[in-house]
């Protein structure tokens, strides 16, 4: 029997499509890597293939999600970043080995070694994070306005005013909402 698994939002940002991984945080929460396996295939999809994971390389990839979103609402709202969260961020960013690698179209991807680790992945993730969370990019960090995600995301949009993590997701939902809701009290006033 196949165990179906939630489709994971992949974004353009690496630090912020990992924690993700853990959407409706303030509602009825969607883990979308609740396996080791599916740690392998997030990761895969994500440019950072590695050929397996151990539960405790799960844990280790699970504490790193959070703490990044940890650090990552925290600047967003510029509020101090938690210390816990940067240590961890910190440990794995120098933890793994991996190497910069430029395209021949101009762009930079990771290039993991021959018998790459989950920690080699994570590193990267946590470099990332680390690039996103201190400013070096062009963009804001930013939380999503629906009340049940509220997930940190990277807003690159020339406004820098997006208010969701995923229009086809959370944006979608609250609008249906607000529409059902007017709807409502349209049908509402005219009785």
């Amino acid at each position: 029997m196949r165990i179906e698994f939630p489709e994971f939002r992949l974004g353009n940002v690496l630090a912020t499509s990992f924690t993700g991984t853990l959407s409706e945080r303030h509602g009825d929460a969607v883990e979308r890597i609740p396996t080791p396996r599916r740690l392998v295939d997030w990761l895969a999809v994500s440019g950072l293939a590695v050929d397996s994971c151990t539960p405790a390389q799960l844990a280790l990839a699970r504490a790193l999600r959070e703490s990044i979103h940890a650090a990552a609402t925290a600047a967003a709202v510029q509020d101090a970043l938690p210390a816990s969260a940067v240590r961890i961020i910190n440990e794995r960013s120098v933890q793994g080995r991996a190497a910069a690698i430029l395209t021949p179209e101009g762009t930079r991807r990771w290039q993991l070694g021959s018998a790459s680790r989950v920690e080699d992945a994570l590193s990267v993730i946590a470099a990332d994070a680390i690039s996103v969370i201190a400013g070096e990019r062009d963009g804001k960090l930013a939380l999503c306005a629906s009340p049940t995600c509220q997930a940190a995301f990277f807003d690159t949009s020339q406004s820098r005013t997006r208010k969701w993590c995923d229009m086809n997701t959370c944006g979608n939902r609250q609008k249906k909402a607000r529409f059902v809701a007017n709807r409502r009290k349209n049908l509402g006033s005219a009785e």
